[in-house]
């Protein structure tokens, strides 16, 4: 073989460290944003915030002897009071009243002073914590001061209502140590999963004679568990926890005894049924008429399902949008206007001493440094770099998308990742990343970006519908039906042709699936 010599010329990418950042900064939402900022923070120290120093930092020992508001007010109490306009016990205290605005304070340089004792967070008024200022006002009655049992209690789950209703029962100590154990042992929904032997054989172990003690306790103790509130609570599964409310309504009066007795029985059923509404095969289990078990059903479907689900406490995700639209003007002169959230974007720096200092110091370990001050740089670009991406492919989707801002989901267009794309300049893969988990705050409420792109349905003028206006058009369709006649999915499909649109009943199925929209034989009233 012979050997020789030759020259190539060609294109690749190379995924340097930067653009590797640049990458993994755009697919990341707002708060997995924050939390990378906030780690980059700890591990780099040439990267700080900026311009979020605390409002009272200026208070630290070059004003630690400055008389207080409070020393001001005692030499002349009375001048307060005029000033404020009420009597110094009970006015409200505020940092105009304090004097903070007269304390003597060095603005001229807003650097943070870095040898202070750190204590940022306080004030020389000492009488702002003092037995002066009046606790806050709750947001029940503004006239009056805040319960300190209410400010203190919180959230109160499902177990700690329940053991408050047990301390006015009269039981010996190992009763209400059963009642106790049951109370602890409910789910979220307020469910008994575990049953009685098996949560006595946990405690028992090999001692028979222990083990039975504890299930007639456990049986006592189920029996008061069920009396208390919420009505239903204890209960093994549902049949159990809709036939104790039924009970309840019985003793009350507030049901027929007719009605009682074909609903207890309708509880009896498999729980299948009911979720079908069969009601000719409830009718002949129960040995009574459709009539009545509809009624029956009626009372039923009133009741709850999950006795302790008023108690959860459910952590609710707000959702920060990053982009902001807003419409200016009105009638045909009405223009949108698109913004980041400022809230959403880290003011970031470099610290001008560390950098400083390092570049007048040039010796072996600087290097390391060097590179941890190149590593800040290219983080603060590329989070600029980030927003910018997220801006421009915002404002292609608002102008491609107006007349959704203007009227609403039902006049969305048709639009795909590659429009955007090609328009920008862009990778569809980039476009992907931009529009994932980021939202944009618009006069129909927030949405997430991918929300504006949806494929396209044909019509019978050979013209295109997005498949999210399609969808919005079902949703009208069946909020305006008869609740005794609700639509099926052929009959909306049959609508939607009325309207020029072609869309099959299977992908009506789909959209109102997608929708979470029942079928019309469980939308259909009692």
């Amino acid at each position: 073989m012979k050997q020789s010599l030759s020259l190539r010329v060609s294109q690749h990418l190379a995924l340097t460290p930067q653009l590797q950042q640049s990458i993994r900064l755009l697919q990341l939402s707002t708060l997995e944003l924050s939390q990378e900022v906030e780690q980059m923070l700890d591990e780099n120290p040439f990267l700080e915030r900026n311009g979020e120093e605390a409002p009272r930092e200026e208070f630290g020992l070059d004003s630690e002897d400055a008389p207080s508001a409070r020393d001001v007010r005692d030499e002349d109490s009375a001048g307060m009071a005029l000033a404020n306009g009420s009597d110094t016990g009970t006015a409200t205290t505020t940092e105009s009243d304090l004097g903070i605005a007269e304390l003597p304070v060095d603005t001229a340089d807003s650097t943070p002073d870095w040898e202070g004792d750190g204590s940022i967070e306080f004030s020389p008024d000492d009488s702002e914590w003092g037995g002066d200022a009046l606790p806050r006002k709750s947001n029940i009655d503004s006239d009056e001061h805040a319960d300190a049992t209410e400010l203190a209690r919180g959230h109160e789950s499902l177990q700690d209502f329940l053991h408050r209703q047990a301390l006015a029962l009269r039981l010996d100590e190992v009763d209400r140590a059963a009642l106790r154990f049951l109370i602890e042992s409910l789910n979220d929904d307020g469910y008994l999963e575990d049953s009685l032997p098996a949560l006595a054989s946990g405690l028992a172990g090999d001692d028979n004679d222990q083990f039975d003690d504890l299930v007639h306790r456990f049986q006592v103790a189920l029996g008061l568990l069920q009396s208390l509130e919420p009505v239903g609570v204890g209960a093994r599964d549902l049949a159990e926890c809709l036939s104790i409310q039924l009970r309840a309504l019985g003793q009350d009066g507030r049901i027929e005894p007719e009605v009682l007795t074909v609903a207890q029985a309708i509880c009896k059923q498999q729980m299948t049924l009911l979720a079908r509404r069969d009601f000719k095969r409830l009718a002949t289990l129960t040995r009574s008429n459709e009539d009545k078990v509809r009624t029956a059903m009626q009372v039923i479907a009133k009741l709850e399902p999950k006795p302790g689900r008023r108690f959860a406490n459910v952590e609710r995700n707000v959702v920060i949008p990053d982009v902001i639209v807003t419409r200016v003007g009105n009638g045909t002169q009405a223009k949108l206007r698109v913004q980041l959230n400022p809230d959403v974007m880290p003011r970031l720096r470099v610290h001008d001493i560390y950098a400083g200092a390092l570049k007048g110091h040039k010796g072996d370990g600087s290097q390391a440094l060097s590179q941890r001050l190149q590593e800040a740089r290219w983080f603060i670009k590329n989070i600029q770099q980030r927003f910018d991406t997220i801006l421009r492919v915002s404002n292609a989707i608002v102008e491609r998308q107006k007349n959704f801002f203007m009227h609403g989901e039902l006049a969305m267009r048709p639009l795909v990742l590659r429009e955007i794309a090609d328009e920008l300049g862009l990778h569809e893969s980039t476009i992907s990343r931009v529009t994932t988990a980021k939202y944009m705050a618009t006069p129909y409420g927030t949405v997430e970006l991918k929300y504006f792109f949806g494929s396209a349905l044909g019509t019978e003028t050979g013209g295109n519908a997005s498949s999210t206006a399609v969808r919005a058009l079902i949703k009208q369709f069946v909020g305006s039906e008869d609740a005794g006649k609700p639509l099926s999915d052929s009959q909306l499909s049959e609508m939607l042709k009325e309207q020029g649109i072609e869309c099959a009943r299977r992908t009506v199925a789909k959209y109102r699936e997608a929708l979470r929209i029942a079928p019309a034989n469980l939308r259909k009233a009692l």
